[in-house]
């Protein structure tokens, strides 16, 4: 039984069950209630006055001795905390010492044997060495003599001279806050040189977001991870912090639209170059690194749209052989389904804000790899910013816990779709990695161990009749992004690349009757039938 600091105002309250008022109990009571402000004796009409009346009773369940542990009665300052009576009592008339210690002789005969063991759930939070709920130090009076009005009471109350840090919550707190405080200079100085550790500003680190950062690592495999505000914000610091002016990368010929955006446009105003190459081409990488001094090789495994998968055990060692650093973007392929660092490479990217999120409803990005290469990016990352919010730090750890559910539904039904599109003769041709007439379905097969939940595929038809098609289905949202749990479906040609003529769009394989659809978590018989429906209609 935990006892809520919130459950009295307990300054002068009685409490039905205890007779000692200066008990173990009654003290971690008296801590933990906001009567640690409450009684300043120059304010009128405060707490003191209107929350902590002598009539209010403070009531412990029957079974409230079975549940004490030895532990916490160990804990706890004064072995009290089990003398539990049918009486009340109150700070003004507290009982004799004599008659304390015949209460208590009492109640530990009766403790010896209703008591439960240690391993047992402790009854009392917060209570003295008890660990669960930390209490800042009493600052005595003082605390309470700075509080001149109510207003100021409002402000600080039961927060500034010390609040429990809940640590039993199952679900991880979200901390909301800009900043951080120091009690005094001198922490503030052992801080800035380095003999302690704390928080200090939000963007520099947040207790939320750190949770997710540990969760991110522990799945790739990376000694650290670093979670910013989006994909495009990871892939860029990561580009900006390890690329130095007038460097050169390499890149593939097939990926998000936005990332080749930012390497043809924002790059080479720092004299940054690019060589692309096909995700196939090992021979052009070579002649890549031989002739240039290349910094990184980065690239998506499996690529967007046509999910082109990279030889990332091959591609890592000729790299490192020319002193390049590799970084895959593992966004399509999850953690789950592909460990890149395993493979070989030094970083791997997620856009978080689709599998790894999985509803649809929050936007960050992810780098992890060593604690080296992650520690240069968030450097920078504290200089530019781009800091999650703590809320979608919530919402991802969250999204995260059902992940391998959601990956596992997503792979089976998008393996399932590929196959039923395939020998659909509405459907000109099908890109997925788990089909065989994949050009690197052999070796999705050995560097990965489930294909994803995004189905590219070609209508056999104009844009007029994949327009048509897709317009017909019922349940895919028309929308970018995926990996969440309702299904998506667009067309690239107008999602992505509409502001290009159809020849600029050819350039790049994107054709007026592609189609990419992510695969929801819904039932793949329901999928299935919309699908097949969406192309009788044309």
């Amino acid at each position: 039984m935990a006892v809520s600091s919130h459950a009295a105002l307990i300054g002068s309250a009685s409490f039905e069950g205890l007779s000692d008022p200066n008990s173990g109990v009654a003290a971690c009571l008296r801590t933990h209630s906001y009567a640690r402000f409450a009684q300043p004796k120059s304010v009128k009409g405060t707490l003191a006055s209107h929350a902590l009346s002598s009539s209010r009773i403070f009531k412990f369940p029957p079974n409230f001795l079975r549940q004490l542990s030895n532990k916490a009665r160990r804990n706890c300052s004064n072995i009290g905390v089990a003398q539990v009576v049918a009486a009340s009592w109150s700070n003004n008339s507290p009982p004799s010492p004599s008659a304390a210690a015949a209460t208590a002789t009492s109640v530990d005969a009766t403790a010896a044997a209703s008591v439960p063991a240690a391993s047992d759930a402790v009854a009392l939070e917060g209570c003295v060495g008890n660990e669960s709920l930390k209490v800042e130090e009493d600052l005595g009076d003082s605390r309470t003599s700075v509080f001149h009005s109510d207003g100021s009471v409002a402000i600080h109350a039961g927060e500034r001279f010390g609040r429990g840090r809940v640590d039993d919550a199952i679900t991880t707190p979200v901390v909301n806050t800009s900043a951080y405080f120091f009690k005094k200079t001198a922490d503030l100085i052992d801080f800035k040189e380095k003999r302690a550790v704390s928080f200090e500003y939000g963007r520099y680190g947040n207790p939320t977001t750190i949770v997710a950062e540990e969760k991110i690592s522990a799945l790739e495999g990376a000694e650290s991870t670093l979670i910013v505000a989006s994909g495009m914000c990871a892939s860029t610091m990561m580009f900006l912090a390890l690329v130095p002016a007038g460097g050169h990368i390499v890149t593939t010929t097939d990926c998000y639209r936005k990332t080749r955006i930012f390497i043809e446009t924002i790059l080479p105003k720092m004299g940054i170059t690019a060589t692309t190459v096909d995700p196939a081409d090992m021979n052009s990488l070579e002649v890549a690194l031989k002739e240039n001094k290349v910094s990184i090789f980065f690239t998506e495994s499996p690529t967007n749209p046509f999910l082109r998968c990279v030889d990332i055990k091959l591609v890592s060692e000729l790299c490192h052989q020319h002193g390049a650093l590799v970084c895959i973007d593992g966004t399509f392929a999850t953690a789950l389904n592909q460990k890149a660092l395993s493979l070989g490479a030094d970083l791997v990217i997620h856009s978080a804000t689709k599998y790894l999120g999985g509803h649809n409803d929050v936007i960050a990005g992810c780098v992890s790899g060593s604690l080296k290469l992650v520690s240069e990016i968030r450097n920078l990352h504290h200089v530019i910013g781009g800091t999650l919010n703590p809320n979608a730090a919530y919402l991802l750890i969250r999204g995260m816990k059902t992940l391998h559910l959601r990956v596992q539904q997503q792979n089976s039904s998008a393996l399932r779709m590929a196959k039923l599109l395939e020998a659909h003769p509405k459907i000109k041709c099908v890109y997925y990695p788990g089909l065989p007439s994949h050009p690197e379905h052999n070796l999705a097969k050995r560097q990965m161990s489930g294909f994803g939940g995004v189905v590219s595929f070609e209508v056999d038809g104009d844009l007029t009749t994949t327009i048509k098609f897709i317009d017909s289905l019922k349940i895919p949202y028309i929308a970018p992004s995926f990996g969440g749990c309702e299904s998506i479906i667009d067309q690239p040609a107008i999602m992505s690349y509409w502001d290009l003529n159809q020849t600029e769009r050819l350039k790049y394989g994107i054709k007026d009757n592609l189609v990419r659809f992510s695969i929801g978590i819904e039932e793949f018989e329901d999928l299935k039938a919309d699908i097949l429906q969406g192309l009788e209609a044309i």
